[in-house]
């Protein structure tokens, strides 16, 4: 299948989004659309597998569902909930959702309660700026930035005036999941191969 040749310039919606029948994954910041990564590392993938494992694990038979890339987070700005009024539109390497009514046949509408991105060589800038504002914006209360090549694990909480705050920059030890009251994962595990 060809890939779509879309204008730089021009702000798509979520509605945009849907007609995009190609191969290429993409996400919308804002309106513009990003090309995602090809198919990410090894390395990369083992640490996603094991955090989301972990995070799946503790969340068995509770309320809260963890999801894991591709999947669609739709994230409007106030009460704007039509396809055609959503222009940002992100695929987290991780997300927990612990308000099940946002959760539909597509994905997320909303903010998760947590996001982990694993970042990549190609995708830095991304995760680590782009990415944080959005999610920033939008009030995910928790947001991990993984490194692996560095094995470093930045954890950061939305603090009271819905900015983010460095709760720490992990490379041992437990790692409190602060959305949940006695979720702990070990570092070690995480970067496990």
């Amino acid at each position: 299948m060809q890939t779509l040749e879309l204008d730089l310039n021009k702000r798509y919606s979520y509605t945009d989004y849907l007609q995009w029948f190609d191969e290429t994954r993409r996400e919308l910041f804002n309106g513009f659309f990003k090309l995602m990564s090809p198919a990410p590392t090894s390395k990369h993938q083992l640490v996603a597998s094991n955090i989301y494992g972990l995070i799946w694990n503790y969340l068995r038979k509770k309320k809260c569902k963890a999801f894991y890339a591709p999947f669609d987070v739709r994230l409007p700005n106030e009460n704007e909930t039509n396809d055609n009024e959503i222009y940002t539109v992100v695929q987290p390497d991780i997300c927990v959702i612990c308000d099940l009514q946002k959760i539909d046949k597509r994905g997320c509408l909303g903010a998760p309660d947590m996001i982990v991105e694993i970042v990549s060589e190609n995708n830095k800038k991304r995760d680590l700026e782009e990415k944080f504002q959005i999610y920033q914006q939008h009030a995910v209360r928790e947001y991990w930035i993984v490194l692996p090549d560095e094995k470093i694990v930045n954890v950061f909480l939305l603090n009271e005036n819905l900015k983010y705050q460095l709760v720490g920059m992990f490379s041992e030890g437990q790692i409190k999941v602060n959305i949940f009251d006695n979720l702990y994962v070990d570092f070690e595990e995480i970067f496990e191969e």
